[in-house]
């Protein structure tokens, strides 16, 4: 029967019957001033509603469901905010969990973030991981911990904070966030990545200090045709607020990939940042001009350090091709210009829109990537000459000492800082309708980001999580954050067994590379194939 009545007039158009029927009575009321005229109103709106969607040949539900399918498109519109508040636990990370984000809001607004009733951490999980402590613990009288960064081959060492904001741009970000990033760096001693987008107005207006990132389009130091002009980078590399050049060659969220900024996004402040015509759009290609060797782009690190009169220069990559990496190590040693830094992107990491399967599949995880990294520098006896900082959602005390214990100098966050300067995780992050102001340029949103404010918050987070690596620290009987190693970090294999990192990882001996033998993993792959000429693998048995 039900069917039969489906049939001869189907129910999923009994909303748009109902709301035809109510406007029709309503009229007749109305004609006798018996109905709202507002009500009628209503109803006829939602009558050409439902008219439009039976005749509209975009969305199939909507001509099947006309009104009530707006439904759908409404719940799914604010179905982030629900997930988000009603419905995913305290440890779920997409990408970021309840817990993770209350930890950085707290500590942001300066509050004390203490934990009753024990951890809601399933401490038997395979994967939990712990820090080992000492029965004599220590005692750090600063939480100021610093890293030094620049060789032999510099002249203008940088004496830089243990964690720093990581790369994110002016026009990925709003004035506001910008400034406020700048003015909590000023106010804590720590150091501020520009994005490729280059040095803006708002990264100047406070004065904090400045790592320079050059990516592929050379924003800020460019010709017309998007090539490296060097008159231009010198302008920006000699102010007195620039304290390292960072070359970008990949990132985390889409390596290998490059980017486009769509011409009406390129607004009179983004242009005059980047050195492009306003209105036009902005092309970030997918490798740089300026070098196509592993050789080349050592060479490029030292005409930038030249001309930066003896700045620290380096260059930031998530590890892809194993055997890129190892001619641009290969490339050290034959010509003897060392970077005096290394930053290492993991795919876990990235701010920045990218399509799905370069998010999902694409690049090397931090873990994987900053131990390659260390352990080839150390199995050519660089390692003392290079310092290495990473990426990757690191936003608590632990998560950069675990990191330090990896093999990093210093870590850089991202994520964190957005969530110091409140953000919520609503992931509009590339549609300009960002709900708390840091990622749109929409004056009328970001005016929400109260500058003096939220800086204080970008200070407090910084401060707590260094505080909170003091207090670890401590417990583990250490004195510095290089006194970590992977011995300290216990991980769970299974129900009956855990082993510390040091045990399930490579570590390469010093100098082991110079004279390989015995190699193993990607080495024994890749290395001796490697070659500082070119980014492509030798073919196995071809002569050098």
């Amino acid at each position: 029967m039900l069917n039969w009545i489906d049939q001869k007039v189907p129910v999923r158009f009994i909303a748009f019957f109902t709301v035809v029927a109510l406007w029709v009575f309503s009229a007749l009321q109305l004609a006798v001033g018996q109905a709202s005229l507002l009500w009628v109103l209503i109803l006829t709106v939602l009558v050409v509603v439902g008219v439009y969607d039976l005749q509209q040949k975009s969305h199939a539900i909507l001509r099947n469901y006309p009104i009530i399918g707006h439904l759908r498109f409404l719940l799914e519109f604010v179905r982030p905010e629900l997930r988000q508040y009603f419905i995913e636990s305290d440890h779920d990370a997409v990408p970021f969990s309840r817990s993770q984000r209350s930890l950085v809001y707290a500590r942001a607004k300066g509050e004390a973030h203490k934990v009753p009733f024990g951890t809601q951490v399933d401490v038997h999980a395979v994967g939990y991981e712990w820090l080992t402590h000492s029965i004599s613990p220590t005692v750090i009288p600063s939480h100021d911990f610093r890293v030094q960064v620049g060789g032999t081959q510099c002249t203008k060492p940088f004496s830089m904070s243990l964690f720093n904001v990581s790369a994110m741009s002016f026009g990925a970000l709003s004035a506001n966030a910008i400034m406020a990033l700048n003015l909590g760096a000023k106010r804590g001693g720590f150091a501020h990545d520009t994005g490729e987008g280059s040095i803006s107005r708002y990264h100047r207006e406070h004065g904090g200090d400045l790592i320079w990132e050059i990516g592929s389009g050379y924003f800020g130091c460019r010709n017309d045709d998007g090539t490296f002009n060097a008159e231009r980078f010198k302008k920006n590399a000699l102010s007195s607020q620039v304290k390292m050049i960072e070359i970008k060659l990949s990132q985390g969220a889409k390596p290998g990939h490059g980017g486009v900024l769509p011409g009406p996004k390129v607004t009179p402040e983004i242009a005059e940042a980047r050195g492009v015509p306003v209105g036009v759009d902005c092309i970030s290609p997918a490798s740089h001009s300026s070098f196509s060797t592993p050789t080349e782009l050592l060479q490029f690190v030292q005409k930038l350090r030249d001309m930066s009169e003896g700045k620290p220069v380096g260059f930031k990559l998530c590890i892809g091709h194993p055997w890129e990496w190892f001619g641009i190590a290969k490339a050290m040693i034959s010509t003897g210009i060392l970077p005096d830094f290394i930053v290492v992107d993991g795919s876990e990491g990235g701010t920045g829109a990218a399509p799905l399967e370069l998010t999902d599949h694409m690049g090397m995880p931090m873990l994987e990537g900053l131990r390659l990294v260390h352990n080839t520098l150390v199995g050519l006896n660089l390692r003392q000459h290079i310092r290495l900082g990473a990426s990757g959602k690191i936003i608590s005390g632990f998560d950069v000492l675990r990191t330090v214990a990896l093999g990093a100098d210093w870590c850089n966050s991202a994520r964190g800082f957005m969530f110091a300067l409140g953000c919520i995780q609503a992931q509009t992050c590339h549609t300009g309708n960002c709900p708390t102001g840091v990622t749109t340029q929409d004056p009328k949103r970001q005016i929400a980001l109260v500058v003096p404010n939220k800086s204080e918050r970008v200070q407090n987070f910084h401060r707590q999580t260094l505080e909170s690596v003091q207090e670890l620290l401590q417990a583990t009987g250490l004195m510095q954050p290089s006194d970590l190693s992977m011995k300290h970090i216990m991980r769970r294999m299974s129900d009956h067994e855990v082993q510390n990192l040091e045990s399930l990882m490579q570590s390469v001996a010093p100098g082991a590379l110079l004279k390989p033998q015995d190699l193993k993993g990607l080495f024994q792959q890749y290395w001796v194939d490697a070659s500082p000429d070119h980014f492509q693998l030798k073919p196995a048995g071809a002569k050098a």
